[in-house]
């Protein structure tokens, strides 16, 4: 496969790290960097939930999601200053929260809402997937601080989250996309999964030229095969937080 401008192989992701407990004042924290992109991420566990759902005895998990004025090669705004969140800002973090609730038996919660705020602290590609990627460990260790304080008796997940993006530059699939390249993809797709291979959500867009279903499956099989590595490094983790 043709090496990248980093140096990666086309199916390589970028060097991950992800350290939970990183915010005290948190039920749940992570941050998570893939590459140069950084992202710090706190749970927050409170007595409240939608007005939808009040009386239901069923919890809710959300997410807000924004990037730090200095976190892209440019200076942006603060959204705060705008008046309200912007609409790809509205998307991610909508596709956060759906993506934690579909793994999760929300009621197993009781009416408790737990908020994901993803701060984006480096912007180099893949935001979103890596929000994600680091929102279900701030999420795990929320559970882990529940049931020590007697609000759950066991983790209310069966599977585990994980999502990365995928494009196609020049002809040729790449895994875990860097800002360089997700501007020039002709493709470009975030693949969210589960550890069990199924998947929560696929976002693909073409760029130029439509493709075909043959580049589809052959995107899917980059991103579930990047997936996996990414559970590798997300597990030992997990299953620490599991096991306190």
């Amino acid at each position: 496969m043709q090496r990248r401008i980093d140096g990666r192989q086309a199916d390589q992701l970028r060097p991950l790290t992800i350290t939970a407990g990183v915010n005290p004042a948190a039920e749940g924290s992570c941050e998570i960097s893939m590459g140069n992109t950084r992202i710090w991420i706190a749970a927050s566990v409170e007595d409240r939930v939608p007005p939808f759902l009040k009386g239901s005895g069923q919890g809710w998990i959300t997410a807000e999601y924004g990037m730090l004025p200095r976190s892209g090669r440019q200076r942006s705004q603060r959204e705060v200053n705008r008046g309200a969140p912007g609409g790809r800002t509205h998307e991610i973090q909508r596709l956060i929260g759906r993506s934690l609730r579909s793994v999760v038996d929300l009621e197993k919660l009781g009416e408790k809402t737990i908020t994901l705020d993803c701060d984006v602290i480096m912007a180099d590609g893949g935001t979103r997937t890596a929000a994600i990627t680091g929102a279900f460990v701030a999420l795990t260790e929320a559970f882990r601080w529940m049931i020590d304080q007697g609000y759950l008796s066991k983790f209310p997940f069966q599977e585990r989250l994980a999502a990365v993006s995928v494009g196609v530059i020049g002809g040729q699939e790449y895994l875990d996309l860097c800002y360089e390249e997700d501007s020039k993809a002709g493709v470009d797709m975030n693949v969210v999964m589960t550890d069990q291979g199924r998947f929560v959500e696929i976002q693909s867009t073409a760029e130029g030229n439509p493709f075909t279903l043959e580049r589809f499956n052959r995107l899917l099989e980059v991103a579930k095969n990047g997936c996996q590595k990414i559970f590798e490094v997300q597990s030992s983790i997990i299953d620490e937080l599991m096991r306190a």
